[in-house]
């Protein structure tokens, strides 16, 4: 009986003391360099699934952790750390930043890779790399943060299309757009009708990377659809534990920065008393309306989002849901944006099967202003007012005609009128989702079979209604409508295999081999109210369907994480082309060499010295209409169709055809090298590159009576474009409060067509009919300017009709005309700073363009004495009148070089200030105010000189705009 009790009192103390040593682990995690604390780090108890993830002040808590367990810490660019429990249980972790933060994982086609071990140009960019402001479009998160990449806003409309060019225009008449990558998804680059952007479907909050993609090497895995570039866009995923939650909110403010130069009503009396006859001045009104403040307003925009991640009874999950409401300058301008987002990713068979699933939504309801209201505002005469009493025309003053009574068929609409009586708006409904299954094969641990399925599907309905009100010639207008539907669909399949392996400890070999199919569908209908009035065809079904099926396979090895070897192979079939030529076989083949891990590299100044080569081949038919190498035919209209005896009917013209379309392949070769100092305060990279594309698809002309028409598409022409990047990354302070990083990035581009059998003439113009301004000539820049030479007398004013005879003979035609700049910059520079003390921030970003020029069609149309007082009506002009003193229109003065200007500039982007109040009740907040296109430095006469392709003509402005807003993590 004793013994029985002392075995029970040992129990009990055993047990005791056990259950004593069980206890909550409290503690800290910070940065080394700093002191700062450090949210997201990981914490697992070393052999077991328990774990807890530091909050946003680094403070974490683990129940029942006993002595002798061992913490292990892991933070993405730091140490990993392992702390063994003893007898204290509140710690503090001290993380010290990797000597490799390359150890990132980057995206890239059909897999992934460890930024260290890149072969090719690729950029990849964080969130906390993003620009900052007022975005509504998700290519505005990288506009000057890479070099190479320019990305230029369409115009000042509230989430309007952006076109991103890399490494400057790859084809005479394809798209030069790369091809977006949405979590495995490849979008469809022709865009969502009724859509403003093809990528507004995703909510800027939502992403968490973007990689760009550069060079043949890097893209050929894409295949024909990545011969521009790649950008691939991964948004945030569920993970850790615990859930944590973002509300983000912020309202913008926009405002007109700038107008178009047009007379005040007084310049322009002054102007008309000088020259008009008495029934010209006569016509002068009593008003003094400034029509561009007129047809624009101060705009109000709005941005709400909630997110939520964590772990959902061991489901790693995040959702999302925003709501984006932003008016434009221009009266009646609109757009509402609901978006919603779920990501899962769950494992099993103990992590075997990972799986990633992905689907987002949007819907979006567009209301457009009318743009014409922005022509018409520069050159209505400002001495008229608004609105007439007595006009039929629902109360809007208009120029009459005096035979008709009604509106003159030559004169401008008032553009009030034009925003007030025309409604034109449009929803979109979007889907993209995508479920991707990795599987690591049991017994095969290094093969993995990845299988990853695609649909992004939209439909969009849009309608336009002009009301009878509107002023027009015409007597019997009394209203019309257009409508239509546009439905799409792009479904992906990928499966492919991924063995990884490493011998010998230093052997390391990645193969990929795979399969993808993805298809394009179109199903297009409108509808023409005035057609249907006219007896004419009034609805038009256009059907489509175009096919990329491909094969491909990458090897990846590299020796003792030294030496880097990868060879792709990609073979893309396309059903745009004929059989005969459908198929295209593009290899890639890249190499590099750590030179700093080398022996001779033992104590050097470099933490990191890589260089790189690479060279590929790609093809392109992005942007070629379907069918083109099918004999298509047109149906006649109504009133076009035959007659026999008193019958009518409808007859069918073919469309010209080419059989022997093939695809354009460019061929790049690229040098490079990655380069770190300064214990890595100073990172970047420069690289040397030259493309020479061949085969490019533009129109020819053929022969007369051997084929349905006079020109068609055809592949007639080479082009090259060499250039060299170079980008750096700073951090010039960096102590517990301070935290001072800068990013600079230049780029230098040289484009030249080398082969082309004729001259494209490109550019068309407001003045004249068919005028062109610029042209694709061999031995010169895609979209080169093709303009007389003006001559100017001794006070520098140009010479009305007198140009230069550059072939001396002795006449003024076109062979006196030359080519005079192009409209891209030579020289593109980003500059971007962010500054944080203690709680406050600051960042700025700006860019610079050197050597783009701009054609002023405004001034060439409308800065000209004679539209004045033309057709009986009076016009305003543009104040370049001052500048020329041109008097007549004609095609030599339109095409005079006088317009051509020089629109290099300098930018200031964004100034964003902001404030972290850190933890109340769990709670962070970050409050924030942001100046959005805050400077330009230009000598371009103009509203703005960054154009795409170089023509100012009715551009919507840019606005200028001030934000305030609130983030808040809980």
């Amino acid at each position: 009986m004793k013994k029985f009790k002392l075995l029970l009192i040992g129990i009990l103390l055993t047990t005791s003391f056990s259950m004593f040593a069980q206890q909550t682990v409290n503690g800290v995690v910070k940065e080394k360099a700093t002191g700062e604390p450090l949210p997201g780090v990981s914490v697992v108890v070393k052999g077991t699934t328990k774990g807890a993830e530091t909050d946003f002040e680094g403070n974490f808590s683990l129940d029942k952790v006993k002595t002798g367990d061992v913490l292990f810490f892991r933070y993405l660019g730091f140490k990993d750390q392992q702390i063994t429990i003893s007898s204290k249980f509140n710690i503090t972790v001290i993380l010290e930043e990797s000597s490799e933060q390359l150890e990132e994982i980057v995206v890239i086609g059909y897999g992934t890779v460890k930024k260290k071990d890149l072969t090719g140009t690729t950029d990849l960019l964080t969130s906390k790399d993003f620009n900052k402001g007022p975005i509504v479009s998700a290519q505005s998160l990288i506009s000057g943060k890479v070099a190479g990449v320019n990305v230029i806003a369409g115009s000042g409309a509230p989430g309007d299309g952006q076109t991103i060019n890399i490494r400057g225009t790859g084809s005479l008449s394809l798209t030069s757009q790369p091809l977006y990558v949405i979590d495995g998804v490849p979008l469809d680059n022709d865009g969502v009708g009724g859509s403003r952007n093809p990528l507004n479907f995703i909510n800027p909050n939502d992403i968490e990377t973007f990689v760009v993609l550069k060079d043949a090497s890097s893209t050929a895995i894409f295949g024909s659809r990545g011969a521009n570039g790649v950008v691939i866009i991964t948004t945030k995923k569920g993970k850790g534990n615990d859930f944590k939650f973002n509300l983000s909110s912020k309202t913008t403010v926009y405002s007109l920065r700038d107008k178009i130069d047009v007379m005040s009503a007084d310049q322009f009396r002054t102007l008309i008393n000088n020259i008009g006859t008495p029934n010209q001045i006569a016509l002068l009104g009593n008003s003094n309306t400034d029509w561009q403040e007129e047809i624009y307003t101060t705009a109000i925009g709005q941005d709400h989002n909630f997110s939520a991640l964590g772990n959902l009874y061991g489901l790693p999950m995040r959702a999302s849901i925003g709501y984006s409401e932003h008016e434009g300058i221009l009266k009646g301008d609109n757009l509402q944006r609901t978006t919603a987002s779920i990501n899962l990713s769950p494992s099993f068979f103990d992590e075997h099967l990972k799986i990633d699933f992905n689907v987002r939504g949007m819907y979006t309801e567009n209301e457009f202003a009318n743009r014409d209201a922005i022509g018409s505002a520069t050159t209505f005469d400002a001495t008229q007012s608004v609105y007439d009493a007595n006009s039929q025309y629902g109360g809007y003053f208009a120029w009459l005609d005096a035979g008709t009574g009604n509106q003159n068929n030559l004169a401008p609409t008032n553009p009030v009128a034009l925003l007030h009586l025309v409604d034109d708006t449009a929803e979109i409904r979007r889907l993209v989702a995508n479920a991707k299954f990795d599987y690591k094969i049991h017994g095969l641990e290094d093969l993995t079979a990845t299988v990853n399925l695609g649909y992004d599907t939209s439909n969009s309905h849009g309608r336009k209604y002009t009301s009878s009100k509107i002023p027009t010639s015409d007597a019997t207008f009394n209203g019309s409508l257009t409508r239509f539907v546009e439905k799409t669909d792009n479904k992906v399949f990928d499966a492919y295999l991924t063995y990884n392996k490493t011998f010998n400890e230093k052997h390391n070999l990645t193969v990929v081999g795979g399969h993808s199919y993805q298809s394009f569908e179109y199903d297009n209908y409108n509808f023409d109210s005035e057609a249907k009035e006219d007896g004419n065809t009034y609805e038009f079904i256009d059907k489509s369907k175009n096919v990329l099926l491909s094969y491909f396979g990458r090897a990846n090895y590299d020796y003792d994480g030294k030496y880097y070897l990868t060879a792709t192979l990609r073979a893309d079939a396309s059903s745009k082309l004929n059989p005969n030529d459908r198929w295209g076989i593009f290899p890639s083949f890249a190499a590099a060499w750590s030179i700093h891990k080398e022996d001779f590299m033992e104590g050097s100044f470099f933490n990191e010295l890589k260089l790189r080569v690479g060279y590929g081949e790609i093809g392109n038919i992005n942007g070629l209409g379907d069918y083109q190498f099918l004999t298509r035919y047109n149906g006649s209209t109504d009133t076009a169709n035959y007659q026999f005896g008193s019958a009518f009917y409808q007859t069918f013209r073919p469309e010209p055809i080419n059989k022997d379309l093939r695809w354009e392949v460019g061929k790049t070769f690229n040098v490079g090298i990655d380069y770190a100092f300064l214990d890595r305060r100073i990172t970047g990279s420069v690289n040397a590159y030259i493309k020479q594309t061949s085969d490019l698809i533009a129109s020819s002309i053929v022969d007369p009576f051997t084929n349905f028409g006079n020109r068609i598409n055809a592949n007639i022409g080479d082009m090259e474009n060499r250039g060299i990047e170079f980008n750096i990354n700073a951090s010039p302070i960096k102590t517990e409060n301070l935290d001072w990083s800068l990013n600079y990035n230049i780029s230098l581009n040289d484009n030249t067509i080398t082969k082309l059998s004729v001259d494209q003439p490109q550019g068309g113009i407001s003045t004249g009919v068919g005028n062109n301004v610029q042209v694709h000539r061999e031995g010169e820049t895609a979209n080169s300017f093709y303009v007389f030479q003006q001559v100017y007398d001794t006070n520098g004013m140009p010479l009305e009709g007198v140009f230069v005879d550059r072939n001396g003979d002795n006449k003024i035609n076109d062979d006196d005309k030359y080519i005079n700049e192009d409209p891209f910059g030579d020289i593109l520079m980003g500059l971007n700073s962010n500054l944080s003390y203690k709680n406050w921030d600051l960042s700025i970003q700006t860019r610079a363009s050197f050597g783009n020029y701009m054609y002023n069609d405004i001034a060439a149309n409308k800065g000209v004495q004679v539209n004045a007082t033309n057709n009986n009506i009076l016009s305003n002009l543009h104040a370049d009148y001052y500048n020329s003193g041109f008097t007549i229109i004609s095609d030599k003065t339109a095409l005079s070089d006088h317009f051509v200007q020089d629109a290099s500039f300098f930018k200031i982007d964004n100034i964003t200030v902001g404030y972290t109040l850190n933890k109340v009740e769990n709670t962070t907040f970050r409050f924030y105010g942001s100046l959005q296109n805050v400077l330009i430095i230009t000598d371009y006469d103009g509203l703005d000189p960054e154009i795409n392709l170089g023509i100012d003509n009715n551009f919507y402005p840019r606005p200028r705009s001030f934000v305030l807003g609130v983030n808040i993590n809980f």
